[in-house]
């Protein structure tokens, strides 16, 4: 009679229970050891609430210098954040909006959501995790001449909001966080690639400039309105769900016909799609009322 040392195994081979040696040892070692189970904190984050997992790049000045990204946006560096951005939402549909900006994003999750009985732990791995891994493997499509130096790394952190204004002053913030630093970057970078100063110099011109000030230096001195620049520079990357119709080719056999024969078919689908526009004011958020409703 075939003996199993454990009890997972003698179900799977068809052992009966009264056959398991040491069936009573088994019972005590779990009481034993399962006490360590006991140390786990309860991080269950609040019902009814908005939860907001922002991703962060660490020490992506060094690694942007390292793989060379050019100055002051690098649209590949851009869309690949995209891209593993769409890849979490489309791996965790519980995400109701992301936002992105430079080496962040921010995923919103539903008020209602129940994934993973609601464990700012799980919330924060998963998006972190599926997140880097992402990036590592879709960098060769962005990335064709770029080789991959080392690893990257991304840190991040739950917050939540429990009214929907809270949460358009979230985005809000970010947006305006964004058109802030590019602002800065873009002055930054003009000064020193094309007006040859140093960096310490060019921080130095900065030095207690406002918006108005960085514009007319901008439009001045390198003929550069910064309204023209692209709005993915200016207010980020929107990931919402949006219902798209695709034109896709099959093969069919029609009555009477021996052979298959191609047709065009259009279907609905669902998808995670990138939109570059404005989420301060309210026009946003009218023309996508179902990103807050509350069935959400």
């Amino acid at each position: 009679m075939l003996r199993c040392c454990r009890a997972g195994a003698a179900i799977a081979a068809g052992c009966p229970r009264g056959s398991l040696r040491g069936r009573r040892g088994l019972a005590m070692a779990k009481s034993k050891f399962e006490y360590v189970r006991d140390f786990e904190a309860d991080d269950t984050v609040l019902p009814n609430c908005w939860i907001v997992v922002r991703l962060d790049g660490r020490s992506f000045h060094r690694f942007s210098e390292q793989h060379e990204f050019k100055k002051p946006n690098d649209d590949r560096a851009l869309h690949l954040m995209t891209k593993c951005a769409q890849t979490v939402m489309q791996e965790l549909e519980d995400i109701a909006i992301a936002y992105g900006q430079s080496d962040e994003y921010s995923f919103v999750f539903k008020k209602k959501s129940r994934w993973f009985k609601r464990r700012a732990s799980k919330f924060m791995t998963h998006v972190v995790s599926q997140f880097s891994s992402s990036y590592v493997f879709y960098w060769k499509d962005y990335f064709k001449d770029q080789q991959l130096l080392y690893p990257p790394g991304f840190d991040g952190r739950i917050v939540l909001y429990p009214s929907n204004q809270n949460l358009k002053d979230y985005l809000s913030w970010r947006q305006a966080d964004c058109h802030i630093n590019n602002l800065y970057n873009t002055v930054f970078w003009m000064l020193v690639q094309r007006a040859g100063l140093t960096p310490v110099q060019a921080q130095e011109r900065l030095q207690g400039t406002l918006a108005g000030d960085k514009n007319e230096i901008l439009f001045s001195e390198f003929n550069i309105n910064y309204n023209n620049e692209p709005l993915m520079y200016r207010k980020g990357t929107v990931l919402i769900w949006q219902k798209v119709n695709e034109v896709i080719t099959k093969k069919i056999k029609l009555p009477n016909e021996e052979e298959e024969k191609e047709v065009e078919v259009t279907r609905t689908k669902t998808k995670v799609v990138p939109l570059h526009c404005d989420i301060i004011g309210d026009q946003f958020w009218e023309e996508y009322p179902e990103i807050l409703a509350e069935d959400s």
